[in-house]
């Protein structure tokens, strides 16, 4: 655990902002906080004066990451480094946490896979399983029971374009969203009454790591910022908010379709994300893939 303390003078907020901090606040949670997404919240989040704790595996990034707040927007941070696919890591971070007002948790750790599903590495799709799914439900329910005591606060789950519908070429990690997506739409009528608010942000594509790591080819990427600032913006008001231009336009065209039209279309345009790795296979070996 690294905790920094920073410079208090903040900006005077306005009302609405003034309320904002006082319902999710003064510290948030944000896992995945390194890059990509997570630290695209971390920013915006810092910008409202909310003080964060940093969550990833990379502790050297995240100490960047807190110096470079501690500059510029005066607020506390707290870094813990830690592999959420570890029960015990998880459970490391809500003890380091335990001591703080926390008003607030982004769970926007996770990654994917991508190709064909007899292809893939097991123990890669279990620790995707345990980084999407089990550590999510895990902080979920221990932040989730903090924040009904308290009275107020929110919860943001990052859900996916890809977990409405089976998604072929892409089928344990739309599998890891879907159970994301419903377990936010669930804990959004649970958690209204006690105060609690839900949101699932469920992106298109992002220009981020992500892609990388999962093997994919994007394009109508967007940038992390606009997934960050959409999905605060719509917190307390909606149960699932779709940013980027892709995640949209299909949103609007795949409504009129039955499942397994869905499931077709995005076959075809995950088909288009990952067809370089037929030629890489055949590069591999010499011939047809």
């Amino acid at each position: 655990m690294n905790e920094m303390k920073t410079n208090p003078a903040i900006k005077t907020p306005t009302p609405r902002l003034a309320r904002w901090r006082e319902r999710y606040g003064p510290w948030a949670v944000v896992t995945g906080a390194s890059d990509g997404i997570g630290r695209a919240f971390a920013l915006q989040l810092s910008s409202m004066g909310l003080n964060l704790v940093l969550v990833a595996r990379r502790a050297e990034a995240l100490s960047a990451l807190a110096a470079e707040l501690q500059v510029t927007q005066g607020i506390d941070t707290r870094v813990i480094a830690a592999d959420l696919a570890r029960t015990e890591e998880v459970e490391r971070v809500l003890a380091t946490t335990r001591d703080l007002d926390v008003g607030l948790l982004v769970a926007a750790a996770g990654f994917g896979t991508s190709g064909s599903f007899l292809d893939a590495n097991l123990d890669e799709e279990r620790h995707m399983i345990d980084v999407n799914c089990r550590a999510v439900m895990e902080m979920s329910l221990h932040v989730g029971q903090r924040l009904a005591r308290r009275g107020r606060g929110g919860l943001v789950l990052m859900s996916s374009l890809l977990a409405f519908q089976g998604t072929p070429r892409a089928a344990g990690y739309a599998a890891t969203k879907a159970y994301v997506q419903t377990l936010a739409e669930a804990l959004r009528l649970e958690l209204r009454s006690l105060g609690v608010d839900m949101i699932a942000c469920a992106p298109g594509p992002i220009r981020s790591g992500f892609a990388a790591r999962a093997n994919m080819r994007m394009s109508l990427a967007a940038g992390p910022e606009i997934v960050a600032a959409a999905t605060l913006k719509s917190l307390g008001h909606r149960t699932t908010v779709r940013p980027g231009p892709l995640s949209k336009l299909l949103e609007y065209s795949l409504a009129v379709l039955p499942r397994r039209g869905r499931v077709r279309v995005m076959s075809l345009v995950m088909g288009g994300m990952t067809n370089h790795q037929n030629d890489e296979a055949k590069a591999q070996t010499g011939g047809p893939a």
